[in-house]
């Protein structure tokens, strides 16, 4: 109850200072749009979202062979350790056994800094000029560092290239360069490839990008350069799993001629690690729970390239903004819509966002895939779902606790129950018309002793009486109506119907002419003074319901029936209970009564109305 009093606090101050729904959607809007997309509370959780949203394999067309430096060949040829550059030589050698048939490009992931063994480092660069066309690796160290500029300005370089590593002279000279830096993002997954980096000032490419240059060079291909941020950067659409480029070439089957031209022509070809223990593998997007070894890496962004497959990543804002009016349009209308509509909206513009999110990531505009945040908008529609069960609840138990408050004084318990299973639309301006009995009473003599009396004692009197009364009503399951003064009203069979509306009626006359003459009596005793009460029965169509105005308003009945109940009590003797012929023939056999004729002439009533005398009640049920 206190948190609903808080609830109905809050709601009420947004009602007074917060005129519509529209300024609380704003509001609520831009608060949520804050959280998720400013304050960055997604990142972690969108990213996994996204890299399993938008990264599949695909159907690879085979231009794209990797030879492994794998288990099998490190037991044949012997620990990695030990090998001299004359291994990569006969590789080369292998591949440009047939100058007719050659490979379209060889790229070699690993380093050849230093000269080492002079003889070995020529038959290296010896075979990479034969054969042409083959990619080397070469390696910064990228870190931070303080930079001043040519105007002595400082900044500070969190991608500053400390030390640059090229092959060995003789072999750079005959070979084209790649870099093999891989940047993982903060989580530790590889999702962007570094397009090129600038040691001296002058850019050099990776080693993907390198090879498909000189792949579509002899193909007569057109290679795009890929979106790539301020630093290089580019979003990687991955083409194949872990071990998807794995055809099961060793580079100990191509030492034993077991590779032939019919694998390699016109194809590009990379050689590298594909061993655990040269730990040379990632995690990558398309598979958190699997590495991916370096120079399968290199394919999958050689692939990218070659296809023009490039995926951009959306600036936040325009996200942001998309998030912000989705949000704010959703909640105005969860607000206005049931949990059932509201839940047909939740889900429909979840799914379509995911569903466009991801034709914008394939089609893309421009040739150049989107990528949006996968999370912020079915998340912050989840938000506003699950925020308007919430109000729908509160709501729900304010207006109950309203019904309660507005009938728990005039109606029985029971009758306030049944209310609140049937729902609280009765409430609202406006009624219906129903069968009641309607029950007037009223004190003889009241204004007189009014005048004799100190308003004390006329209050005293009235509180005895009006509880007296009250309580036969909710004995006996009617709705009190109101008091006016010394009289009160009330009826049965409404605001839910009763199977003995009228007999209730009945025993509630006896019940406040006999409480009266208690009274009475007792107030005799205590200050002097008697009580008489004259009571009024009718039962017939009324329309009840709340009558007045939206903030002011009383649920009553209101009718002929109505006014001519008070008009039998207005007639009736003190102690006596006058009821019409309607009640007499609804209750025949069950009460006895005397028939008065015509002999009482009420007001507004033609002649021949008859009134009768309740005399007593036979059926005690």
């Amino acid at each position: 109850m206190f948190t609903l009093m808080i609830v109905d606090s809050i709601i009420n101050f947004m009602k007074k200072y917060i005129y519509n729904r529209i300024i609380i959607s704003i509001i609520a809007s831009a608060l949520v749009t804050l959280i998720i997309a400013g304050a960055g509370v997604l990142k972690r959780p969108d990213t996994i979202v996204s890299d399993a949203w938008y990264q599949s394999p695909r159907a690879l067309d085979g231009q794209i062979i990797v030879i492994g430096i794998d288990d099998k060949a490190l037991e044949e040829i012997g620990p990695y350790s030990t090998w001299t550059r004359s291994v990569y030589a006969e590789a080369l050698e292998k591949l440009a056994q047939d100058p007719d048939r050659l490979p379209a490009v060889v790229a070699i992931d690993a380093l050849f800094l230093d000269e080492s063994d002079p003889e070995s480092d020529a038959r290296l660069a010896s075979a990479a000029e034969k054969l042409g066309n083959v990619v080397t690796a070469s390696f910064a160290n990228i870190g931070s560092r303080v930079i001043t500029d040519e105007n002595g300005n400082t900044y500070f370089d969190k991608n500053a290239i400390l030390t640059y590593d090229e092959p060995y002279d003789a072999l750079r000279d005959v070979t084209c360069q790649g870099h093999i830096n891989a940047m993982l993002d903060t989580d530790g997954i590889l999702r962007h490839a570094l397009w090129y980096i600038t040691p001296d000032g002058e850019r050099v490419y990776s080693m993907a990008y390198t090879a498909a240059l000189v792949y579509g060079e002899k193909n007569g291909m057109t290679i795009t350069e890929p979106p790539a941020s301020s630093s290089g950067h580019f979003y990687v659409s991955y083409s194949s799993l872990p071990g998807g480029y794995n055809d099961g070439y060793s580079l100990a089957d191509l030492l034993n001629g077991n590779i032939t031209p019919d694998d390699f022509e016109g194809k590009v070809v990379f050689i590298g690690p594909y061993a655990v223990g040269l730990q040379d593998a990632y995690f990558t997007s398309i598979m958190h729970g699997k590495q991916m070894y370096g120079v399968e890496f290199q394919a999958n962004v050689v692939q990218a390239v070659l296809d023009g497959n490039y995926k951009k990543e959306e600036s936040d804002l325009p996200q942001a903004l998309l998030l912000f009016v989705i949000c704010f349009v959703c909640f105005w209308l969860f607000q206005k819509k049931g949990i059932k509509i509201s839940s047909v909206i939740a889900v429909a513009v979840i799914a379509v966002y995911l569903f466009a999110a991801y034709l914008l990531y394939e089609k893309g505009i421009g040739g150049i895939g989107r990528i949006l945040h996968p999370l912020w908008i079915p998340v912050g529609v989840a938000v506003f779902y699950v925020a308007s069960i919430v109000i729908h609840y509160v709501r729900s138990a304010l207006e109950k606790q309203r019904v309660t408050k507005t009938f728990e004084r005039y109606v029985d318990p029971e009758i306030v129950k049944e209310i609140l299973k049937e729902g609280t639309e009765s409430l609202s301006l406006g009624g219906k018309t129903c069968d009641i009995a309607v029950l007037f009473v009223d004190v003889r003599g009241f204004t007189t002793m009014s005048e004799r009396l100190s308003p004390e004692k006329v209050v005293f009197i009235l509180n005895r009486y009006l509880t007296m009364a009250s309580d036969c009503v909710e004995k006996n399951h009617g709705t009190l109506d109101k008091f006016v003064g010394d009289a009160m009203m009330a009826f049965w069979g409404a605001p839910l119907p009763q199977e003995d509306a009228i007999m209730n009626a009945v025993k509630t006359a006896m019940g406040i002419v006999e409480g009266a003459a208690r009274v009475s009596d007792e107030l005799k005793e205590e200050i002097g003074e008697e009580l008489r009460v004259g009571v009024g029965v009718n039962f017939g169509p009324a329309v009840v319901g709340n009558m007045g105005a939206e903030k002011h308003m009383d649920y009553t009945a209101i009718g002929d029936t109505v006014n001519t109940a008070a008009r039998l009590e207005a007639n009736a003797p003190g102690g006596k209970v006058y009821i019409s012929r309607s009640v007499a023939d609804a209750l025949e056999g069950r009460i006895t009564y005397t028939s008065l004729g015509d002999t009482i002439k009420l007001k507004g009533k033609a002649d021949g109305f008859e009134v009768l005398e309740l005399n007593s009640i036979t059926d005690k049920n």
